[in-house]
């Protein structure tokens, strides 16, 4: 009987080593190495539903050049986030926390494509799957459900259906005879989804597979999983909270700074078209502390509400604390404000937030969080059909930002009347009439005069 070859790997991260090691050096967690089986002696090889093809090198000026095609979901999130929609024969890697909605969402895309889809569910029976597309609450005749988990036994019934689009449900739980491992290993899920890669280039049938997340919000299984693919999809949000957010970390056929926004409701997820208006909150009265920033997610303009609160520090080190906002911007953008401008807020407590649980990395808000502080700080409620979109410099100079006229009209839309951009952002503006009042500014105290007199 030949020996089998085995290895250790990382159940956290997915690193390989040849003996067991007790604190993994990649991630630093302990007792996460396992023993797996690598080479199984059986000889067994995984039934491939398409037949290679001979190939050779050729030089690339005759390689066949043909733009790539695109299938259009039905789902305008989706579309957006993918890059205006699905490519023939790509891998996408759709990973959340547990009940966070992954497949709720890819239910909804099988129920509402008019091509054949093959959902595979490794997870639920056939009547879970139905009790969930009862209650979506659309019907599609070529939405076909396997509850399978061996790759031989899937590859075999795709072979007899012949699906447009296949969705896997999760990665984590299939197994092939190749690897004697048991499903979930590093080693189950490597083969596994390289099966499913060759698959969709030799088919030219997109695959959906859904995976899961370890506690530190990483994808289960090995990095090179994420390498694989073609693109990796975040779902993201607060189980407690309605909304979800959809985010690409890579994307060989599109950007990865797109946003898609869903809203969890009973009947599944809702597509959010105009998204500022759920991010911003309805108000009775001003309130000190706010403000609103005009920033970009992509090619998408979105107005957002920043809340600050300054208060005197209760113990010897003043608190800084943010939530959606980068801790370290903030602390600058203080220092800017003590240093460049004689704000005196050094022995403050400031906490920052950005309403709707949403997060934000775009510079242009500095502005808005500058004027929310201050707002606080002074105890002056800032008029709320104001909005900034400027980024600060370190000298305290109101900075030029890409993409103001997008912003601007966003801001028109929602009915704003004044904007404040800077004065070096005046000579990219076009002529026309954006029926906003634009304010340009050169310094932050410029800013404060305006607001505060």
């Amino acid at each position: 009987m030949p020996k089998l070859k085995t290895a250790y790997y990382c159940q956290n991260c997915g690193a390989q080593a040849t003996k067991w090691i007790g604190k993994c050096p990649s991630c630093n967690e302990w007792n996460t190495y396992l023993e797996e089986i690598v080479q199984s002696g059986n000889g067994k090889s995984a039934d491939s539903p398409i037949a290679k093809k001979a190939v050779r090198p050729q030089p690339i000026s005759e390689v066949e050049f043909s733009s790539e095609q695109r299938i259009k979901i039905p789902d305008n999130e989706l579309n957006r986030v993918l890059g205006g929609g699905l490519v023939l024969g790509s891998v996408i890697l759709f990973g959340g926390e547990p009940g966070i909605g992954k497949s709720t969402l890819m239910l909804q895309v099988a129920l509402k494509m008019n091509l054949k889809v093959l959902y595979i569910s490794g997870e639920e029976s056939e009547q879970q799957i139905r009790m969930r597309a009862e209650r979506i609450g659309f019907e599609n005749p070529n939405c076909y459900i396997l509850t399978e988990t061996s790759t031989p036994l899937i590859f075999h019934h795709v072979r007899e259906l012949d699906p447009d689009i296949l969705i896997v449900d999760s990665i984590q739980t299939l197994y092939t005879n190749t690897i004697e491992s048991s499903p979930g290993s590093v080693s189950q899920i490597r083969e596994c989804a390289a099966e499913m890669l060759r698959y969709a280039k030799q088919s030219a049938v997109p695959v959906f597979l859904i995976g899961h997340i370890t506690k530190d919000g990483s994808i289960a299984g090995p990095k090179i999983l994420e390498h694989m693919v073609d693109t990796v999809l975040q779902f993201e949000g607060d189980r407690n909270h309605i909304y979800r957010l959809l985010r690409a970390t890579k994307n060989r056929f599109g950007p990865t700074n797109e946003l898609g926004i869903y809203e969890m409701r009973g009947s599944g997820l809702r597509e959010i078209e105009n998204p500022s208006e759920i991010l911003i909150s309805a108000r009775d009265e001003p309130l000190s502390g706010v403000a609103i920033a005009a920033t970009m997610e992509g090619v998408r303009p979105m107005l957002i509400e920043l809340q600050a609160l300054v208060s005197s520090a209760v113990y010897g080190t003043p608190q800084r604390s943010t939530t959606g906002f980068d801790i370290r911007r903030l602390n600058m953008l203080l220092a800017v404000m003590e240093k460049r401008c004689g704000f005196k807020l050094g022995m403050k407590d400031v906490f920052l937030n950005i309403a709707g649980g949403i997060r934000v990395d775009d510079p242009a808000i500095d502005l808005a969080v500058v004027c929310a502080v201050l707002s606080s700080n002074e105890d002056i409620a800032i008029d709320s059909n104001v909005c900034f979109a400027s980024e600060v410099g370190l000298s305290g100079e109101i900075r030029a930002i890409n993409r103001v006229e997008q912003r601007i009209s966003e801001a028109k839309k929602l009915g704003f009347e004044q904007i404040f951009i800077s004065k070096y952002n005046q000579k990219s503006l076009s002529k026309k009439d954006f029926g906003i009042e634009i304010i340009t500014v050169k310094k932050i105290e410029e800013v404060f005069s305006h607001l505060f007199g």
